[in-house]
C-alpha cells in the first residue's frame, strides 16, 4: 500500500487564536480525503478533516516536519527555521495583529523579507494557499530545501541574522500613547 501524502500544519505555541488559518485550510482538506493531514492548532479551533492536536512535543514536531510532503506554518522564526532544517520550504501564513492573531505585525514584516529572498512561500489568501499546497504535492522538488545537515543550519542561522538586522535597521513608527 502506498503511503498517503502528509501535510503538516502548525500555528506554534502563541496563546492568540489563529482561526483564519484553520478557516483557510478546512475547505481545501474537504476535497482531498486521500491526504493525511496533521494539525497542531494551539488555541485555534481544530479544522475538520485532519488529525488535530492542541500541542505536540518538540520531537514529534521535528518528526512531522521531516516526514511531511508539505508544511504550512505561522510566521514564527523558530518554526520557519525548523521546517527549513527538516528540508522543507514552508508555506507561511503570518499572524496579523488587526485580526487578534498576535500582539503586533512582526510576523508580517519578517515573512515579507523571507519571501522576498525566496526562503519561504507566503500566500495572501485561502485560494493562494490552496494553490501552493496543490503545487507542493504535485511538484515536491520545488518545495525541498537542498542544503544538507550542518550547512543547512548554519545557512539558515546566517539568513535569519541578516533578516533580523535588516528589520531592526528600518525606522519604526511610534504608537500613540
Amino acid at each position: 500500500m502506498t503511503p498517503r501524502p502528509l501535510v503538516f500544519i502548525t500555528v506554534g505555541t502563541d496563546h492568540h487564536p489563529f482561526h483564519r488559518l484553520m478557516d483557510w485550510i478546512e475547505p481545501w482538506l474537504a476535497g482531498r480525503p486521500e491526504l493525511d493531514c496533521v494539525v497542531q492548532h494551539g488555541s485555534s479551533r481544530p479544522p475538520a478533516g485532519a488529525r488535530c492536536h492542541e500541542l505536540l512535543p518538540h520531537e514529534r514536531m521535528e518528526e512531522l516536519l521531516r516526514g511531511a510532503d508539505a508544511v504550512v506554518c505561522h510566521g514564527g522564526p523558530g518554526t520557519i527555521t525548523a521546517a527549513r532544517d527538516a528540508g522543507r520550504l514552508p508555506i507561511v501564513v503570518p499572524r496579523r495583529a488587526a485580526l487578534g492573531e498576535h500582539v503586533d505585525d512582526h510576523q508580517v514584516r519578517f515573512t515579507r523579507l523571507m519571501a522576498e529572498q525566496r526562503l519561504i512561500v507566503r500566500p495572501e489568501s485561502a485560494e493562494e494557499l490552496a494553490a501552493r499546497l496543490d503545487l507542493a504535492l504535485a511538484e515536491p522538488a520545488r518545495f525541498a530545501v537542498r542544503e544538507d545537515g550542518a550547512d543547512r543550519t548554519a545557512a539558515t542561522a546566517a539568513r535569519f541574522t541578516t533578516l533580523v538586522e535588516e528589520l531592526m535597521a528600518r525606522p519604526r513608527r511610534r504608537r500613540p500613547h
